[in-house]
């Protein structure tokens, strides 16, 4: 039961201006069993960070929290099951190639039904289904395909409550909402553009508890994908 969000802004932005939002996001929210970020850094790399620790105990936060970006995807884990800590099923999932970073909040519910196949081929090392979903977006990445179309065709194929990010190299940001029990929404904290979960609560608390300030609050409709465009603003697809 994780939450997770991705940011974009038309500025370059420490990524530590974000820090008390996590921090408050997996304080209300139900994480606390390890984190990880993805961004892009001043050459237009894809880079990422991932610790089993909590957001609030691991002190590579700190170094992380200095760089700069304009586009960047954050996860905190509350793992459904708790056999699956560890730094392999650590979100998010960067790609083997360098096309995007991917992170999961919810359940994938078909993942037995693949895990065979991943596994017998060498190319799982954790337990998680997240890591199922995340070898199935390999296979079928296409640069020609609209994300979104991605997303929503994974939630199909696994099915489950799913909220599902993507932040790709050239710095496209988008979320999907696909878990009923977890809501995604979009707004604004100063110039950055945010989509991301909302405490588990089915209500608008995250902007009470974690989002606090928060302007052009939304709903992101179930069962659809928002992405922040250059300047941070959501697009529904």
């Amino acid at each position: 039961m994780c939450e997770h969000y991705i940011a974009r802004s038309a500025s370059p932005f420490r990524l530590d201006e974000l820090w008390e939002f996590t921090e408050r996001l997996e304080r209300f929210g139900l994480a606390g069993y390890g984190w990880g970020a993805a961004w892009i850094d001043g050459a237009g790399a894809l880079r990422s960070h991932r610790d089993v620790r909590a957001f609030r105990d691991d002190p590579g936060r700190s170094a992380v929290g200095r760089t700069e970006t304009t586009s960047a995807l954050v996860h905190l884990r509350r793992p459904s099951r708790l056999s699956t800590l560890g730094l392999a099923d650590t979100q998010p999932f960067d790609d083997p190639v360098g096309r995007y970073s991917f992170s999961h909040n919810g359940d994938l519910l078909n993942y037995r039904a693949f895990r065979a196949r991943y596994r017998d081929a060498g190319r799982l090392h954790g337990r998680a289904d997240t890591e199922v979903g995340a070898r199935w977006l390999e296979d079928e990445w296409h640069d020609a395909e609209p994300v979104p179309h991605l997303l929503a065709a994974l939630h199909d194929t696994f099915g489950g409550q799913a909220n599902l990010a993507v932040l790709t190299a050239d710095g496209g940001a988008h979320h999907y909402a696909g878990n009923r029990e977890n809501p995604v929404f979009a707004f604004r904290l100063g110039s950055i553009g945010i989509a991301g979960t909302g405490l588990y609560s089915l209500d608008r608390s995250v902007f009470k508890y974690a989002a606090r300030g928060a302007t052009g609050r939304r709903l992101v409709k179930i069962r659809t994908t928002v992405s922040l465009g250059p300047d941070g603003s959501p697009t529904a697809a």
